[in-house]
């Protein structure tokens, strides 16, 4: 028995990192989970992966900014598997530079996919949850909220999503929702090689110089995120909301 038997989970941003260690999470304890990325293909390693693990999985291209899109998804979803009690806001991007350097685009982009696209589907989700009067959604939040050189536009979604995440819990608990967020410090993906990439770094020189910064002396993995996320999402975390717990390995000591 798995802690989310007969739970129906949806994870966006899934292909890959974070998402995709998610998306296995969450089958592995027992749930059937819609992994979503922006294209239908970029799902099918997820997808297969969980398959061969013998859980279900069904993939499913959307642009999380856009509400028709949304809107389908989650449709599909529910026609697929009946119900939707889980879900998890993970898709993200960056778009880095100084302010001064920074572009509208680079602004809205950024602002587009975590602030609008966790607000399009927790609005398409919820309708489902309080009908069923059950649901859990997690946030991915970051710990570049606090603020981060370079990341203005990625810094303001991440902080911005603790306050969503505050209001949407005192809003939905009424309806036996749950909503948390999840704030990673430095984890292992192919964001922060791009971020190394970026500043001209080796990615294995950047995460070696982040590991003697971290109290634990080693960087994340997308599974230290996942495990969190599992428990955030099972009824042992029934009585935890409006909650942002960070993923730090004890943060940065110097």
């Amino acid at each position: 028995m798995g802690r989310l038997d007969n739970r129906v989970a949806m994870v966006t941003g899934a292909a890959r990192g974070i998402g995709a260690a998610t998306a296995k999470k969450l089958a592995q304890e027992g749930a059937k989970v819609a992994v979503i990325d922006l294209k239908e293909e970029f799902t099918k390693d997820t997808v297969a992966a969980i398959e061969a693990a013998g859980g279900k999985a069904i993939g499913i291209g959307a642009n999380v900014a856009d509400a028709a899109q949304v809107n389908a998804a989650v449709e599909k979803i529910v026609a697929e598997f009946g119900r939707l009690d889980i879900l998890v806001n993970n898709a993200g991007l960056i778009r880095d530079n100084l302010l001064f350097k920074m572009t509208e685009d680079d602004w809205d982009t950024v602002m587009n996919v975590h602030l609008k696209g966790s607000f399009l589907c927790s609005k398409a989700a919820q309708k489902y949850m309080v009908e069923q009067k059950y649901g859990k959604i997690v946030n991915t939040s970051s710990t570049s909220a606090l603020g981060n050189r370079g990341q203005a536009n990625y810094s303001a979604a991440k902080a911005g999503l603790q306050g969503f995440t505050k209001t949407l819990a005192i809003e939905l608990g009424q309806f036996n929702i749950n909503v948390n967020a999840v704030a990673p410090g430095f984890i292992d993906t192919e964001m922060t090689k791009a971020t190394a990439e970026r500043m001209g770094l080796d990615p294995e020189q950047f995460k070696a110089a982040a590991a003697q910064r971290i109290a634990i002396k080693r960087v994340g993995k997308p599974e230290d995120v996942a495990n969190v996320v599992a428990f955030l999402v099972s009824d042992e975390a029934s009585y935890v909301s409006g909650q942002v717990i960070y993923i730090h390995g004890g943060g940065h000591v110097g």
